[in-house]
């Protein structure tokens, strides 16, 4: 399964050369299964099929089959302690931009100009992890960091002159759907197949490209653009900005449980990290906006 998340599109947790096979099972028998299939598998010896004895029932009913405990091989614990390390390194600096970066009168064009040469800072060094071929400890947490000060700024502005506690509020909102989505993929009401993947994608894409227009109208012609971040549009198009990014877990998810079946190598874990936080950022700005528009409303 080729993720549709940038971080995890050139390398590793992977079922497939595409989307053709979408969650389904590799093929028994050969060497195929050890070295197209399992993007991390070594040929035959290093299969991660060929000690479980359940191997051929797994394939059966298409369940992922269990890589062995081996060590140097991504683990659940991996994955928590870099995404705990990653969105720390975050929460740290955002809180400190919040607290040294204030947003009166006489000091906010400063705060603002900091903010915004960090997030583009922290997009250029997101985009060139995103197609290396290895995870860059370094990058993912320098981008962390950069990401951090943007969000602290933002989040100062619109909880200090638009809506009293609306970044705990985002935060409280970015932690039900992530444990809402975890518990849906969990128990199985979020398939993510081939169906999902597309759908995701083409609605990804749709509301992208809706908000680049609306910013080159607001850029030419001033005002909100097209209206699509302010009143009863900027309410929906939050709303749906969420719904993306809870479908955007799930499909992080997805590669986690990928990676961990496959027997991924331990550095994988920080591909994982990153993935998440982007995610877990996307939707707690989207939270952001909505209260920033649903306050300004009133």
């Amino acid at each position: 399964m080729r993720s549709s998340n940038p971080v995890f599109s050139r390398r590793g947790f992977s079922r497939d050369n595409g989307y053709a096979g979408f969650n389904t099972a590799p093929q028994a028998g050969g060497a195929a299964v050890g070295t197209q299939g399992n993007p991390y598998a070594q040929p035959q010896a290093g299969n991660p099929y060929a000690q479980n004895p359940y191997a051929q029932q797994d394939l059966q009913y298409g369940a992922p089959p269990q890589a062995p405990a081996t060590t140097g091989r991504m683990t659940m614990d991996d994955v928590i302690l870099r995404t705990g390390t990653t969105l720390g390194t975050l929460i740290v600096t955002a809180a400190l931009a919040w607290a040294l970066l204030p947003v009166d009168d006489a000091n906010i064009s400063r705060s603002y100009g900091i903010a915004i040469v960090a997030g583009l800072v922290g997009m250029v060094l997101a985009l060139v992890q995103s197609f290396k071929r290895k995870a860059s400890p370094a990058l993912i947490l320098s981008y962390a960091a950069l990401e951090g000060v943007f969000l602290g700024v933002v989040s100062s502005v619109v909880d200090n002159r638009i809506a009293s506690g609306a970044a705990m509020q985002a935060v409280l909102g970015t932690m039900a759907v992530f444990a809402a989505v975890l518990v849906a993929y969990k128990a199985g009401w979020i398939r993510v197949n081939r169906r999902f993947v597309g759908f995701v994608m083409a609605a990804a894409l749709g509301f992208i490209l809706l908000m680049a227009v609306n910013l080159l109208f607001a850029v030419f012609g001033g005002g909100d653009g097209l209206g699509f971040r302010s009143g009863p549009l900027g309410i929906v198009f939050g709303i749906v900005g969420i719904l993306l990014g809870a479908c955007f877990l799930a499909l992080d998810f997805k590669q986690v449980e990928d990676g961990l079946a496959y027997g991924a190598p331990r550095e994988e874990a920080w591909l994982a990290a990153f993935g998440l936080t982007m995610t877990l950022v996307w939707i707690y700005m989207e939270f952001l906006r909505l209260i920033s528009i649903l306050n300004s409303s009133d």
